[in-house]
């Protein structure tokens, strides 16, 4: 014989012991919700000066009560610092924190089918990263800019006084009547040094895009095609386009709350399952609970 009685019946122990042993429990109180957990994480890294009690008022804020120790104990799981310790004082915070008030114009042309060449003026926000379409033309004279300027501060109304600083370049059609429009309303103009385009490179990161995901896949006709396609592409920008810089956001839906990841979702679907099904009799097992299958 290969094995000895002893050790069949010892088997057979262990099979009926595997059999009805149930999951243990790990003692304490269940873990917070990984949707909670990312909240609280990112109030913390994109607040450096908040504290646990404030990340606890804005937690109860948006609906979801905890106690400031749940707040504690998961940033120091995260690794997290206390708030006078993860203040960031780097130049990119600095930066970051100033882009709010900075503005950036620029100009760039497209050749169309018929060998026509049309100049595009733009301006782009460096905080939200909005992109606002000034005006369509193939001579871009200094009175036609310096219009082009009025309108746009015409168009933001009231936001033009958080506007601190604007950056362009040194092209002959920004005038000094293009730079006292925006000096009559408190506005510093910055030009951009010679042979420096990173002085402006959020707006040359966007004639990029626009390039390389609208005008270089079509054949532009006219100057009406030009705007239709500048236009749409702005849209599409400011209301769908996501941004690294944003959290994956685009620009004009900032105030929306971000999507739940899957996860919560899916223990949203299992908790509202299991209490619709709680009358029904459940059927214990090693792995878990199982629903009994009903009978046709």
């Amino acid at each position: 014989m290969l094995v000895t009685p002893r050790s069949v019946l010892r088997w057979h122990a262990r099979l009926i012991a595997w059999k009805w042993t149930y999951p243990s429990r790990r003692p304490g109180r269940p873990p917070k919700p990984e949707a909670l957990r990312q909240l609280v994480v990112r109030l913390a890294r994109e607040n450096p000066a908040w504290g646990y009690r404030r990340i606890q008022g804005e937690l109860l804020g948006l609906g979801r009560k905890v106690a400031v120790s749940t707040v504690w104990s998961i940033l120091k799981e995260a690794g997290i610092d206390p708030s006078p310790q993860r203040t960031d004082r780097s130049w990119a915070t600095f930066l970051k924190a100033q882009a709010s008030a900075i503005v950036a114009t620029d100009l760039f042309h497209i050749d169309t089918a018929f060998l026509r060449r049309w100049f595009v003026l733009f301006f782009i926000d460096h905080g939200t990263r909005r992109v606002h379409i000034a005006g369509i033309t193939r001579h871009p004279t200094g009175p036609w800019i310096t219009q082009q300027a009025r309108n746009y501060l015409m168009d933001l109304g009231d936001r033009a006084g958080s506007i601190r600083f604007l950056i362009r370049d040194r092209g002959a059609y920004f005038t000094d009547s293009f730079d006292a429009v925006f000096q009559a309303v408190g506005v510093r103009v910055i030009p951009t040094l010679p042979q420096a385009p990173r002085m402006n490179a959020i707006a040359e990161r966007w004639i990029g895009s626009c390039r390389r995901e609208a005008t270089d896949r079509i054949l532009i006709t006219g100057q009406r095609h030009l705007r239709l396609v500048v236009n749409e592409y702005a849209e599409h920008y400011n209301r769908h386009r996501p941004h690294r810089s944003l959290g994956q956001r685009p620009p004009d839906p900032l105030i929306t709350p971000e999507p739940r990841p899957a996860s919560a979702e899916w223990r949203r679907t299992r908790r509202i399952v299991a209490a619709a099904t709680r009358s029904t009799p459940w059927r214990p097992r090693r792995q878990g609970w199982v629903l009994p299958v009903p009978h046709p």
